[in-house]
Parts: structure tokens; sequence; C-alpha cells
């Protein structure tokens, strides 16, 4: 049976992986963690580019029938080249700006990202084909990136770095924020605590996955398999995702 690739700078696309698991249990799954080169948001689009192509190659020799780019920063820059290159169906992240302005009280909405992210003319036009440049505010999380790649999803340091990030917004002006980088859902629970109840907190996580579901033959035979992590191309043990799918299954 042919696997589901799912690939990331690091940490972050396993909640998207979590998603996959809880919508699709009997596919057989690798995940790959570009830990040692992680964080991309602040790399050039030449480096992240060189990166992404190398992992691909690597990848599309596990036969794998579909690779999941968990990764909005690496979307971002380089999907429209990886699928140029590959025929197997690619799979990128969204922000879900989309779902943010399909709310009825059409407020802003405040996207949260990589710096890359934020950068790339990808976004600007997804803003601007929803008609949305004067609904949209950009902030950048960066911090968050490193912060989930040492499994810090709480602390002190975290806390103060989101409050310090969220001083300046006017949050009346708010119905929602965008979480426009995988590695950001594992924050959602301390977001929640920091800003008022009434914004929505929206990631594209659902979305890829169901986009992921259109583009595939799904297995029906009723097994599961065994996940194969790699970190930078070394195969690693399921331990030690653990403590990431131990906070999302919370």
């Amino acid at each position: 049976m042919k696997k589901l690739a799912f690939f990331d700078s690091g940490l972050g696309g396993l909640t998207v992986l979590h998603e996959a698991l809880k919508q699709m249990p009997q596919e057989q799954y690798i995940y790959f963690a570009d830990s040692d080169h992680a964080p991309y948001g602040t790399k050039s689009s030449a480096a992240i580019k060189a990166l992404v192509f190398d992992v691909v190659d690597f990848l599309v020799q596990q036969d794998i029938k579909a690779l999941v780019l968990a990764c909005n920063t690496a979307t971002s820059v380089v999907i429209k080249d990886l699928r140029q290159q590959y025929s197997i169906p690619i799979i990128g992240m969204e922000p879900a700006i989309k779902p943010a302005m399909e709310l009825p009280s059409n407020k802003k909405t405040l996207v949260c990202a990589t710096e890359k992210t934020l950068a790339e003319n990808k976004l600007q036009l997804l803003i601007e084909n929803l008609n949305a440049t004067d609904k949209v505010e950009r902030l950048s999380l960066q911090k968050l990136v490193s912060f989930a790649e040492n499994f810090e999803f709480e602390g002190l340091k975290v806390h103060t770095y989101l409050s310090q990030s969220f001083s300046p917004i006017n949050w009346v002006e708010f119905d929602s924020i965008v979480l426009g980088c995988t590695h950001f859902v594992y924050f959602k629970p301390l977001i929640k605590q920091l800003i008022p109840p009434h914004i929505h907190i929206l990631d594209g996580n659902k979305g890829t996955i169901k986009h992921l579901q259109d583009r595939i033959s799904l297995n029906t035979n009723g097994e599961t398999f065994p996940i194969e992590f790699f970190s930078s191309k070394k195969p690693m043990p399921a331990t030690h995702f653990a403590p990431c799918f131990t906070l999302l299954n919370q």
C-alpha cells in the first residue's frame, strides 16, 4: 500500500498529521521533520527551495501516493515549483482567511504567521482575491516556532512573548485570529487565555485534510499502521514526538 507523507520544517506539521489520523486512521503515514534546518521562516526563498526539493526527492523514493507540505512557509515559497516537478498530488497549507471572512460579525481578522509567510506574495494574493485587504492585519509570531521546536508549549517565557506581541491589538475591531503556521496550533490553549472570548481562533488543518481526501484513493481495508518518523532523513522513534501528540490529544 502506498503511503501518505507529511513534511514540515520541524514539529508543526504534526498538528496536521494529528487531524489526518482522526479523519483517516487506516492510512499508512510517513512524517518528516527537517529539524536540522528549522526554522524555515527566517531563511531566504532560495535556501527554502533547496531544502524542500532535497527532502521531497527523498520522500518520493518511499513509495508515497501523496505529499502534504504541512508548512505554511514552505507552501508559500515553493509549492508551485514542486507541482511542476512531481506527478503525485501535493497538498499545501493556506491560512484560514476565507473562513474568517465568512464569520457573521464582519470585523477584521488578525493573521499570525512566520516572517516569511507574511512577506510572500502568495498571502497578499489570497487576501486580494477575497477582497479582504481592509479586513486583515498581520502579526509575526516567529518565536513560537523556536518555542515549539524546544517542546516549550507553555511557561513564563511563552506567556510573556505572546502577551507582549498581542498588547498593541485593539481586539474590539476583530472577530478572529488566524494561525497561519502549523507550529502555532500547539499554543491555542494559551492564546485562548490571552485574548477576549469573542475572538474565534482558526487554522487551516481541517481544510487541508479535506483537500487531501478529495485527491487520493482512501484505504478501506480496516488495518492501521505505525507511523514512520524521520528527522532530517534520520529515522526517529515515535517516543521523540510523543509530547506533541499528548498535548494535541488534550
